[in-house]
């Protein structure tokens, strides 16, 4: 009977043997390219998307509005000299987005302090809150229009009269957002205050600011969204120099191309108003 051994494993020699080729790791540029590109990718596909179907459903002959192409040909001196100044209301859009921005600073820088205050006052006292809280719900559900001939009646000039109407507007939920953060603070950082004998204004900056940052933030991200909705609609009426007041000019004077492109520049103004309060309450978050 014979018999098999056993074959021996066969075992490469280290000199003449091919190491195996190893995967080669992205390079901090290429993770980085990844990055940036998952992230503008997507929206850009998106505006794509949106100008395709928006040239289609605007290119027929009995079109009501004009496409992206027509919008740009149309008001290409406008986008290209932003600038101009004629005199009068004859100005580029950068001078009308600028009267608006003004007007918007002001009447939220003044909402922004005294809805702060308020908040904070009512959100410390149970029956203040109680009392007050109704108001301020019915309030806030009027829209910026109604409170425009109540500003012209007491103020009788168009400036002061949008700001009111901006601060009007925006105040409500700066005060609302304060006081529910104010009314959240843990009772623990209460009795801290306590036991250091914290002054009232001590107690203010040490301990009602930090701890209520996201809800004021929150309620200033909503305010100045309702500022620039308020201010736009109030110069259609007040005149002046003003993106609102341009698209109401532009309205009667037929030139839709000039509407259409004050509102993507209304869009986007606004999209950069909010990031730019979400910006300043991560840094004071953090």
């Amino acid at each position: 009977m014979t018999m098999v051994g056993k074959i021996p494993p066969v075992t490469a020699d280290p000199a003449t043997s091919t190491p195996a080729k190893l995967a080669p790791h992205p390079s901090a540029a290429t993770k980085k390219a990844r990055e940036i590109a998952g992230r503008v990718l997507p929206p850009m596909i998106g505006l794509a998307v949106v100008l395709g179907i928006w040239q289609l459903a605007c290119s027929g002959p009995n079109a009501m509005l004009p496409g992206p192409a027509k919008v740009v040909h149309d008001t290409w001196p406008l986008i290209v000299d932003p600038f101009f100044d004629h005199g009068g209301v004859d100005k580029g859009l950068f001078w009308h987005l600028f009267a608006s921005l003004k007007r918007v600073a002001v009447g939220f820088s003044l909402s922004a302090v005294a809805g702060v205050f308020l908040g904070v006052l009512i959100g410390q006292s149970t029956m203040a809150y109680r009392a007050l809280d109704p108001i301020f719900q019915v309030l806030r559900t009027v829209p910026p229009l109604a409170w425009l001939p109540i500003s012209l009646a007491a103020f009788r000039q168009a400036d002061p009269s949008a700001i009111f109407v901006i601060f009007i507007t925006s105040v409500w939920p700066i005060i609302l957002n304060t006081a529910v953060g104010v009314r959240n603070i843990p009772q623990d950082y209460r009795n801290v205050a306590a036991v250091l004998r914290l002054s009232p204004l001590e107690f203010f900056f040490k301990i009602v600011i930090p701890a209520t940052v996201p809800y004021i933030f929150t309620g200033l991200k909503i305010g100045i969204g309702l500022s620039w909705l308020a201010i736009v609609a109030a110069e259609m009426l007040i005149g002046g120099v003003g993106i609102g007041f341009f698209i109401w000019d532009a309205w009667n004077s037929s030139l839709m191309s000039e509407i259409i492109l004050a509102l993507i520049y209304v869009g986007l103004v606004g999209f950069m108003l909010d990031r730019m309060i979400t910006f300043i309450g991560q840094k004071f978050s953090s």
